[in-house]
């Protein structure tokens, strides 16, 4: 597991390139809480957006999950914990002001980007521009 990459993955790349095309300019790799180790891939400060981009099988995809069968039931639980902290991660940034954006790996980045677009002007206190 110390091989995993933190920050910088194919999926985050890919998926802020696309947010960056669209104009909008973030944080990588930032605990939007402070005092707090947990850290978001992208962050919108002003706008107190948060986006988690998720590794299928790190994260328990409700699509693309798979279980390895070598020592399984320490992997079930490793899964399990990883997906409980991302709720409960998901829940500190919310009840602080923060909305969450989850994008999946198996995404498309374009959609994904739209999506995070819509929630930072949403919160920004305007609407999404026209395409």
């Amino acid at each position: 597991m110390e091989r995993q990459a933190r920050r910088d993955t194919k999926a985050e790349l890919v998926v802020r390139r696309a947010v960056w095309r669209r104009g909008l300019r973030y944080r990588v790799d930032l605990a939007p809480l402070s005092g707090s180790r947990r850290r978001a891939d992208l962050v919108f400060t002003r706008a107190r957006v948060a986006v988690f981009v998720d590794g299928c099988f790190w994260h328990g995809c409700p699509i693309h999950a798979t279980a390895p069968k070598s020592n399984a039931a320490w992997w079930e639980e490793k899964l399990a914990a990883n997906v409980r902290r991302d709720r409960d991660t998901e829940a500190r940034l919310e009840a602080a002001g923060w909305h969450v954006v989850r994008v999946w790996e198996h995404e498309d980045p374009e959609e994904a980007a739209e999506r995070i677009v819509a929630a930072v002007d949403a919160h920004r206190g305007r609407e999404s521009p026209a395409p």
